[in-house]
């Protein structure tokens, strides 16, 4: 072969190598267009995350609040049910210590959309509103896991700090409430930045009952658009953002409660 004819083979096969590297990304590009710029397609990926941060916000301050509430019944059952004389106080809190076991079983036992579809079909299927729905139902499924990973944090506050506090005449909850839960929650509180991650993705099960969030928005498109590949990777891109972009934020929260405890 001469040198001439390799140089045109080489210009030759560079040439279909660009021309097929050309009309992939053409390809690509008509498939971007066609999923979320044609009739603003994309506008369903934007509500949905719109719906997404919405029920998760408040779904956590939902599950903080029956966490705290869940962890303080349990601790003090522990604590105070043998220094308790027989009588109503001891029953009620033998109750409320039932009450907590049971919801921290059946929420932990029980898969998070079972507990959603019930909570749309049956308990609320009156109401129209399902991102309220979905608030409710994912924030008391979080609850039981708050609860547990914030009982754990007042189970290592030091014995102390109860003793501090009576010696000061604050009573038992006042004492978990202005002393020991705000030192349990400075220390769970990484723990509880993860859990508001692991609740973002958890969310991704609202299109079981028709909540147009960021899962469903990509389906959405991808029944416009009969192109599964491109709606799809868009909402996995956005939900690894999203989770890489809280996680350096926890991250950075640790690093700082580590350096504010030297």
């Amino acid at each position: 072969m001469t040198a001439a004819a390799a140089n045109i083979l080489f210009k030759g096969f560079f040439a279909e190598l660009l021309e097929l590297l050309l009309k992939g990304w053409n390809d690509i590009k008509l498939d971007f267009i066609n999923n979320f710029v044609t009739d603003n397609r994309y506008r369903y990926i934007v509500k949905g995350l719109g719906v997404t941060f919405t029920v998760t916000f408040f779904a956590t301050l939902i599950g903080i609040v029956l966490g705290v509430i869940v962890a303080i019944i349990r601790s003090s059952h522990d604590t105070l049910n043998q220094e308790l004389r027989p009588g109503l106080g001891r029953t009620l809190l033998n109750l409320a210590n039932v009450i907590s076991h049971i919801y921290l079983t059946v929420i932990r036992g029980t898969p998070t959309v079972v507990q959603l579809m019930i909570a749309y079909f049956i308990i609320w299927k009156s109401s129209n509103n399902k991102v309220l729905i979905a608030t409710l139902a994912f924030g008391i499924n979080s609850g039981a896991y708050v609860a547990e990973i914030i009982r754990s944090g007042i189970m290592s506050i030091d014995p102390g700090q109860f003793e501090a506090g009576r010696s000061l005449g604050l009573n038992y909850f006042q004492t978990m409430a202005y002393i020991v839960v705000p030192q349990a929650l400075k220390t769970v509180l990484p723990a509880l930045a993860n859990e508001f991650i692991v609740l973002i993705k958890e969310t991704s099960i609202s299109g079981y009952v028709g909540l147009e969030d960021l899962s469903k928005g990509g389906d959405i498109i991808r029944s416009l658009s009969f192109s599964a590949f491109m709606p799809l990777i868009a909402v996995a891109l956005i939900y690894l953002i999203i989770v890489l972009f809280f996680t350096k934020l926890v991250s950075i929260l640790e690093r700082r409660l580590r350096n504010s405890e030297r």
